[in-house]
């Protein structure tokens, strides 16, 4: 049976069922031979999460493929296609990686990626990401409630906004050498839509380290907003009383505003947001308000106008 593919994915992108359960196999035999090892300073690709639990927070859509999930990506730190950041990427050292969570707080962390793993469970959680192009993919994370964090910092009374910042690094991040983003990379939530329980800090997918073109060692996921909210590769968390300038809204403001909630009755300017294509579907679907998570969030953004504060 012949299966049709939209044209933004090439063919070469689409792994056989019988390649990629072999692929799978060899990644598991050359973990189980080399547990505890680094490669190039990071973790070795494909390793095994362990003492990770079963979430309540899982959506019930069938999981996009991994081969896609990790090969299709917005990551313009490697380049600006969505299969650059799969062959720019695998370099970058993520150990020894800190991230720093500071500003109004008054116990301020310096923490190591392996110590800050520590501070809750890892949990798999399904969640939907919905990018602003109009395509969307089903990801099982593995990842921590960003909350747990946020707590141990003890926010003062003026933090309300949670700011995010990831690596600059040119040597390791040749996208950064072109002017198309001002880098860092910097984004921003509100603070109670970063102590939000669907909120986390990911480190993994598919029950395996987070790969580098995913956002290693550390990236954000907030399921309800477009991906370009999801901070990859962050280095820094910092509470502010001021709602920070993030990245795309200074590039683009008319585009890309500070909520960035998927809202199907707000196109972008340059294309409708009310149908998606989810990677793998030939035709495309209807977009849910919130990403399908309205139940969970609606209430943040009770009496808003969702038009002006898109």
């Amino acid at each position: 049976m012949l299966i049709k593919k939209p044209a933004d994915i090439r063919p070469s992108e689409i792994t056989p069922p019988d390649l990629f359960r072999q692929r799978r196999r060899l990644l598991e035999l050359a973990t189980a031979a080399s547990v505890g090892t680094l490669l190039s300073g990071a973790v070795r690709a494909g390793e095994k999460l362990t003492g990770v639990r079963a979430s309540a927070y899982r959506a019930e859509d069938e999981p996009t493929p991994f081969e896609d999930v990790t090969r299709y990506n917005n990551f313009y730190e490697f380049g600006t296609s969505k299969e650059a950041p799969a062959k720019a990427a695998s370099r970058m050292k993520t150990r020894a990686w800190t991230v720093v969570v500071d500003g109004e707080v008054t116990n301020p962390q310096t923490y190591a990626i392996d110590d800050l793993l520590k501070l809750a469970p890892l949990e798999d959680r399904i969640y939907r990401l919905r990018c602003v192009e109009a395509w969307s993919m089903v990801i099982p994370w593995v990842g921590l409630p960003l909350a747990e964090v946020l707590k141990r910092a003890e926010p003062t009374g003026n933090a309300k906004f949670v700011e995010f910042t990831t690596l600059l690094d040119p040597n390791q991040m040749p996208g950064q050498r072109s002017d198309v983003l001002d880098w860092p990379y910097v984004e921003g939530l509100r603070i109670d839509e970063a102590m939000h329980p669907l909120t986390i800090l990911a480190v993994g997918l598919y029950g395996e380290v987070l790969p580098h073109q995913n956002g290693a060692p550390i990236r954000l996921v907030v399921p309800w907003k477009y991906g370009f909210k999801s901070a990859k590769s962050i280095v820094r968390i910092r509470l502010v009383e001021q709602q920070p300038a993030s990245t795309w809204m200074r590039a683009a403001p008319r585009e890309y505003g500070f909520y960035a909630n998927v809202n199907p009755e707000v196109d972008h300017p340059r294309w409708s947001q009310a149908k998606e294509r989810r990677i793998g579907d030939f035709f495309k679907r209807p977009t849910l308000p919130f990403n399908g998570y309205g139940e969970q969030v609606a209430k943040l953004y009770s009496g808003m106008n969702l038009r002006k504060f898109f």
